[in-house]
């Protein structure tokens, strides 16, 4: 597509004319119930309830919270109920069950955000969308945006979408997220420059709760053979041992991944990098924010408890207009 005021290229790279300035968080596409390729959204106002629809993802995703149950179960039932020691079970039931919501909460958060921050930069008088719907480029929209003679944009191929700056495409989600560090099937959903912190937390607290886990288990295994298993359960012997061992396998395993992850993700962030874009070897074209400047700028505001908090921006009144959208709003097909 070429006319005499632009001209729009059909390529993979991206180009800091449709960067983003001074951001604005809109945190949706549109109202409505959105409904396309594989994703479905639920927006009220200018919110959107994000949702892939992955077969792998949401099997992955149904494991991630059925392990964590699973936990849940042998942690409470098989070690800490029956412990003799009132103070032992009260604190570490806390600490572990605690550990375990924020885990669960943060996965949602994850999973149930749209990866892509709408961004705008009001220049020389016209606002431009950072990250905008897919099939959006068209000449209609191409001759609105009043683009100098000569000034170039990129289209992806794929989705028929102008692409911002660090942006790529996804075949999953059917789309182009801008900052997407990688596709994860456990979350159902692209890291992206909206989720990223929900991804990071989620990592963070299941390699704590498989850690506490796992000590827990050494714990109970030295306490129930030194008494040689006499009421030290309310299960029978041989089927503690079975429950423990299993526990004791997922933890490692998830300790070991999700450790891995958490620190590549914070690597990542300090260094104003994503995975896609280091595995490419893309050479920056934005200004980089460094260290602290990357954790604020992902986590938003200075060094808090606020970080760790994956209830953070969530309100009951958004939740209530999410029900009501989903239950009477309009409904249309992008």
């Amino acid at each position: 597509m070429q006319s005499s005021n632009h001209r729009l290229r059909d390529i993979e790279q991206h180009h800091p004319l449709l960067s983003a300035g001074a951001d604005v968080e809109t945190g949706g596409l549109a109202a409505g119930v959105i409904v396309g390729g594989p994703h479905v959204g639920h927006a009220a106002g200018n919110r959107t309830l994000w949702f892939i629809h992955d077969g792998c993802g949401m099997v992955c995703a149904t494991m991630t919270w059925f392990l964590v149950l699973y936990a849940e179960f042998v942690v409470n039932f098989v070690m800490l109920l029956p412990s003799k020691s009132f103070w032992y079970s009260l604190l570490n039931g806390a600490a572990f069950n605690s550990l375990a919501v924020l885990a669960l909460a943060s996965h949602l958060r994850a999973m149930l955000t749209d990866p892509v921050r709408i961004l705008r930069r009001v220049t020389e008088g016209r606002i431009e969308n950072g990250a905008v719907p897919k099939g959006n480029a068209t000449k209609e929209y191409m001759e609105s945006l009043q683009l100098k003679p000569g000034e170039v944009i990129y289209k992806c191929p794929k989705c028929c979408s102008i692409k911002p700056e660090r942006a790529h495409h996804c075949s999953i989600c059917k789309r182009c997220i801008r900052k997407m560090d990688h596709h994860c099937p456990w979350v159902n959903n692209c890291v992206g420059e909206k989720n990223q912190r929900f991804f990071v937390l989620f990592t963070m607290y299941i390699a704590l709760i498989s850690a506490h886990a796992l000590g827990l288990s050494g714990m109970h295994f030295f306490t129930c053979i030194k008494a040689q298993w006499n009421e030290c359960s309310n299960f029978s012997p041989g089927v503690s041992v079975l429950l423990l061992i299993f526990l004791c396998l997922e933890a490692i395993l998830f300790l070991t991944f999700t450790a891995v992850m958490f620190g590549t993700q914070i690597h990542s962030i300090c260094n104003d990098e994503t995975e896609i874009e280091r595995l490419k070897n893309e050479k920056p074209t934005w200004e980089r924010h460094m260290r602290w400047d990357g954790m604020k700028a992902v986590f938003g505001g200075p060094p808090s408890l606020l970080w760790c908090n994956p209830f953070t921006g969530l309100r009951l009144r958004r939740l209530l207009l999410l029900t009501h959208s989903r239950r009477g709003g309009s409904e249309f097909s992008v």
